[in-house]
């Protein structure tokens, strides 16, 4: 039967069309006995490949898995590779169909169902890698709806007529033109050229950020810089693949010039003052600092904006890089360095003062933080108050005051033991009242 469709649509012309060509494919396919010695020949390479899969896999599962806790480059390798097991069956399928093609080729002239065979077993190793191998949900995405119809128009012969249609049609932005199969390849590549550096630069700083010989500020410049070169890499590939010269990009880079010229130099200005910072050194992760206007807390991370600090409460701060270089800021610098602090006590004017001074500094001493360097504990007069007389006690130890350290309040238990062992008494405000004009009755 045949039905006239000049008067339908274009789109209904044109899928009727390819819906006879593969009504004619088909029908010769199975009228051909070539045809069906390629089917035959098909089904012989799927148990062929099923039955060596079936004895291989166990052995090289056991082959690659290496000991539970092994850490080696051969181990790491070994689980890599192990992770591809699922693959052995429709790969070997594919190898094997491969050789029935060549021999149905050189018998019959002619292998289409065969070589439609071996790529409906490709898109199964496909489908099989991107289901049960990768496990990175950006890369599954990919897989999933631009691996799989790729491979799937590969399959069915329709990706070169697909191709040179994306490729006929174009798109003109300005005086920058380019065709649908440039722009689709730019996405395509883009996000897989985006992915790698995101994973190149968590290799880089995590690798950076194990070398403890170099300081911190020094890790944290080279982590920047890593990141800065991989990205810009990435991004001048993705230029050349979708075949844009660099050149016409001019006018959008002097647009984004005038925007960093007026909306965004504050950005601009924290992100220079970020790289003088990690170049100078003078505040990194791990400082404790305390800012001009009173905020105070341990740098935990640094980015290209701003340094985040978190406070003994639990709290983050977020202060932009700029405050660090146009304000005064402290910097107590647990990192090693140490700090100094005082506690103040006083004894009763009964006391010999003379032996406070060894009691005292031999109990701060014994503190297993108090440094000998750069001073041992100094013990000194302060004064002569209302209610007895005023001690302080300076020492010196690594880190801060405050947090898990409490070294103030674990050095007055120290000064109060001490001074009751020795029998000195602590004063305590004492007032005499007099009462004038009363008379007894």
């Amino acid at each position: 039967m045949a039905w006239d469709l000049s008067e339908q649509p274009q789109i209904v012309q044109t899928a009727a069309g390819y819906v006879l060509q593969g009504w004619d494919v088909t029908s010769k396919w199975l009228l051909s006995p070539a045809a069906w010695s390629q089917f035959g020949l098909l089904v012989v390479a799927f148990l062929a490949a099923w039955l060596v899969s079936k004895r291989l896999r166990p052995l090289l599962t056991h082959l690659l898995t290496p000991k539970e806790n092994a850490t080696s480059i051969l181990s790491t390798i070994r689980r890599f590779l192990l992770i591809f097991v699922p693959l052995l069956l429709p790969l070997l399928a594919y190898v094997l169909t491969g050789v029935g093609e060549g021999i149905t080729r050189t018998l019959f002239g002619s292998g289409d169902v065969i070589a439609f065979g071996k790529r409906f077993f490709l898109f199964l190793a496909a489908r099989s890698l991107v289901r049960e191998i990768i496990t990175d949900p950006f890369l599954k995405v990919l897989g999933r709806y631009i691996l799989l119809p790729i491979i799937a128009l590969y399959t069915v012969g329709l990706l070169d007529l697909v191709t040179d249609r994306l490729n006929d049609t174009t798109v003109s932005l300005g005086n920058i033109s380019f065709s649908v199969m440039a722009l689709i390849r730019g996405v395509i590549s883009g996000s897989i050229l985006f992915w790698l550096g995101r994973w190149s630069n968590d290799q880089t700083g995590t690798y950076i950020h194990k070398q403890e010989e170099m300081r911190p500020a020094t890790r944290q410049l080279a982590a920047k810089a890593a990141e800065i070169t991989i990205f810009g890499l990435a991004f001048l590939l993705l230029m050349n693949i979708m075949g844009i010269p660099l050149t016409s990009l001019a006018v959008l880079g002097g647009a984004i010039g005038v925007g960093l010229g007026f909306g965004l130099q504050k950005i601009a200005s924290n992100f220079i003052s970020g790289v003088i910072l990690l170049v100078e050194g003078q505040a990194t992760v791990g400082d404790y600092v305390e800012l001009d206007n009173g905020m105070a807390g341990t740098i935990v991370k640094t980015t290209a904006r701003a340094m985040i600090l978190e406070t003994f409460d639990g709290r983050w701060i977020v202060v932009p890089n700029e405050d660090f270089i146009t304000t005064r800021v402290i910097n107590y610098s647990d990192q090693g360095s140490s700090n100094r602090y005082e506690v103040e006590f006083s004894v009763s004017y009964d006391t010999d003062i003379n032996r406070v001074p060894d009691i005292v500094g031999t109990a701060v001493a014994a503190h297993p933080a108090v440094l000998d360097t750069p001073e041992p504990p100094d013990v000194e007069l302060r004064g002569f108050g209302d209610s007895g007389v005023d001690f302080a006690v300076e020492f010196w130890v690594n880190g801060l005051d405050d947090g898990k350290n409490k070294y103030t309040s674990q050095i007055r238990f120290l000064i109060w033991n001490a001074l009751k062992d020795a029998d000195i008494e602590i004063p305590y405000p004492r007032r005499v009242v007099e009462l004038r004009g009363f008379e007894e009755e």
